[in-house]
């Protein structure tokens, strides 16, 4: 008998989670032997990542996963030898009470958001008593080895190198992207930005011609108030000096992937197209999840510490300030202008950094081992 997973995800905002969470279930199942049951109180988000599936049905199978609508209160059913419970989402009603009637409790996982802060390896693995008697374990995705370590599927590297110049040219041309000679491809996925404008002119004015694409998202408003377009329509192709702006549809995560492998660099947002975009191993700029007070700024912080070791002085600081003005509501211009010296210096990084993190187990390997480790 396969040994029985639930995973649980409330969609907040965005698809970040669901983003998470579904690659996470497909892994498990593919490559773990397991019985994963993926369970999503917005179905809507996740037919956006999963083409296939159905948003009203209560229970399908996409891709060796049972992926079933969030119920109001646990059915009557059995609970999975490991629980996991996504970035502190609240259980459905009932299920704790089940996991407490279980002649052997399952192991209760709390998977949280990814940061790089120094304190996130201190509490990887420690476990919370609850009031009932169940333990959940805080899991941490991270950076390091003392941490849970980054999605990757086994094939995702070797996929990625035989994505050669003719897959390259046949999947843009299958979008409808055209990219003249010599110009440069950037990807654009970002929350709603006001400083999008002085990067868009500062491109527009750069002495290389830049193609950018821009999945349909939250920035196509302020991409539109640049161009003056009340509506962009998804294919359309904009102009402006030695800047091109295609509008691309919202694609699957496999389709996203190859995007991102196609870029000579890629503007990222959240945790799952941040971490796709390391594998991408170009050069990348995060957009971090903005919360109250400020707060994101520490964890972006954290990271830029720990990713421009390896870095020239000169380049490193080159890298920090193009990222702390996307972030922080900086003029873009002159960031942007400051990182060309060193853009062969920042692509060959971008290389080394995916390498050293592709040297630590993935995180659904490291979740597998824990849950063998607590038997």
């Amino acid at each position: 008998m396969k040994v029985t997973w639930d995973i649980f995800c409330t969609v907040v905002d965005n698809y970040g989670d669901i983003g998470v969470t579904w690659r996470l279930a497909r892994q498990l199942a593919a490559e773990h032997n397991l019985a994963v049951r993926l369970w999503v109180d917005d179905l809507g988000a996740f037919v956006r990542l999963c083409p296939s599936a159905a948003a009203a049905a209560p229970m399908q199978w996409q891709q060796g996963v049972e992926v079933r609508q969030w119920p109001a209160q646990w059915p009557a059913e059995a609970v999975g030898q490991v629980v996991i419970g996504a970035f502190a989402c609240q259980l459905p009603h009932g299920l704790e009470q089940a996991m407490a009637a279980q002649p052997a409790p399952p192991l209760w996982l709390n998977l949280d958001y990814l940061s790089a802060e120094p304190w996130v390896e201190g509490c990887h693995g420690l476990p919370s008593p609850q009031a009932n008697g169940l333990r959940k374990m805080f899991f941490f995705p991270g950076f390091t080895e003392r941490t849970g370590g980054l999605l990757r599927e086994a094939s995702l590297l070797a996929r990625r190198e035989a994505f050669d110049a003719e897959a390259r040219n046949g999947f843009l041309l299958a979008l409808g992207v055209e990219v003249e000679a010599g110009a440069r491809l950037i990807s654009l996925f970002a929350y709603e930005n006001p400083q999008l404008g002085s990067w868009l002119d500062a491109l527009a004015v750069d002495p290389c011609p830049t193609h950018l694409l821009v999945p349909h998202g939250r920035i196509l408003g302020d991409l539109g108030h640049w161009l003056g377009e009340a509506q962009l329509a998804v294919g359309a192709v904009h102009r402006r000096g030695a800047l091109t702006v295609q509008v691309l549809p919202f694609v699957s995560q496999d389709d996203y992937d190859r995007l991102l492998w196609c870029c000579d660099f890629n503007a990222v947002r959240g945790e799952d197209s941040f971490v796709r975009a390391q594998w991408a191993g170009a050069p990348l700029l995060w957009h971090i999840y903005i919360q109250e007070e400020n707060a994101h700024w520490e964890k972006l912080e954290a990271f830029l510490a720990l990713y421009r070791q390896g870095l020239s002085e000169a380049a490193g600081h080159a890298l920090t300030g193009l990222w702390r003005a996307w972030n922080m509501d900086r003029p873009m211009a002159e960031a942007w202008q400051a990182l060309q010296p060193h853009w062969q210096e920042i692509s060959a990084h971008a290389r080394h950094w995916r390498a050293a993190q592709a040297a630590q187990p993935d995180l659904a390997t490291k979740l597998v081992q824990f849950y063998r480790n607590s038997l």
